[in-house]
């Protein structure tokens, strides 16, 4: 069984800044992560290694420092790990991206003779599209299994896997014939602390790295020329200014008309009826 597993290093999103003149998040100087939901899917294919005896191949596309989060990935237990580095690839949108990654998959199914399953998280935080995994489904011609978040049962005599995945209004059993790509929630698991070995493997580890030719990309479909949308704006939502404080030092009274005032702005008379009593009798 060989599984791939796509990673993206993000900036720390508790140090999101804007260029305010290309519209593009400002990663220099600012702390570099693994995606959150990219960690369950890393912690998924440690599972695997360890119960079916999978290799398991991590891959992320971006520059050079992205080496850092294939090296954490390593840290999981897994197998080898392959950075996709090139200046043609600048400016990848999410399409130009899928194209990148599906490419570098195949070649990784060329040198195993078999990928039979890929996973992602189910999006990147910064940028919240849930795209590329879809995507490279697509350009692969695999089984999609999107937004799972518990598998139940992988039946590798019949290749076939099944999951429950998250609907906007409840869930979904699927059955899913490999190859296969799966998104993966973050409620799926926990990921792991590495373990020593494991640790110290990874910091001497040096990640491969292949350019466009090595993946056999076409550079009009790669970066800036290969994107069909670009980023006109993108703004900073303003923070969210505290809401008025009930004091738990107020005149009981006074506490109370304070907080059925702020429900009032609710506008929901029947609701501050209901909670009336409740208040009163609380305080």
């Amino acid at each position: 069984m060989n599984v791939v597993i796509c990673i993206k290093q993000i900036p720390d999103t508790t140090n999101v800044r804007i260029d305010r003149k290309t519209n593009n998040l400002v990663r220099e100087g600012v702390p570099s992560i693994i995606n959150a939901d990219d960690l369950r899917a890393l912690e998924l294919g440690a599972k695997f290694k360890e119960e079916f005896g999978a290799k398991i191949y991590v891959i992320t596309m971006g520059p050079p420092q992205a080496k850092e989060a294939l090296k954490d990935a390593i840290a999981f237990g897994l197998d080898e790990a392959i950075l996709i580095s090139d200046r043609v690839f600048a400016g990848s949108d999410t399409l130009a991206t899928t194209y990148v990654l599906s490419q570098s998959i195949k070649k990784i199914e060329e040198e195993t003779g078999h990928v039979d399953l890929v996973l992602t998280g189910k999006q990147a935080a910064d940028g919240d599209t849930g795209q590329v995994g879809p995507g490279i489904a697509t350009r692969l011609n695999f089984a999609l299994g999107a937004y799972i978040m518990k598998l139940d049962e992988i039946d590798l005599k019949n290749q076939v896997i099944s999951a429950i995945r998250r609907l906007d209004r409840g869930f979904e059993k699927v059955k899913i014939k490999m190859p296969a790509l799966l998104t993966i929630m973050s409620d799926i698991n926990e990921p792991r602390y590495p373990d020593l070995p494991n640790l110290i493997h990874s910091i001497k580890y040096e990640p491969r790295v292949w350019n466009y030719k090595d993946i056999d990309a076409d550079s009009k479909k790669c970066g800036f020329f290969g994107s069909p949308t670009q980023v006109v704006r993108a703004n900073i939502p303003p923070a969210r200014k505290g809401g008025d404080i009930v004091s738990k030092n107020d005149d009981p009274n006074i506490a109370a008309d304070k907080l059925i005032e702020a429900l009032k702005k609710f506008k929901n008379a029947r609701l501050i009826e209901t909670l009336r009593p409740l208040i009163e009798g609380d305080l």
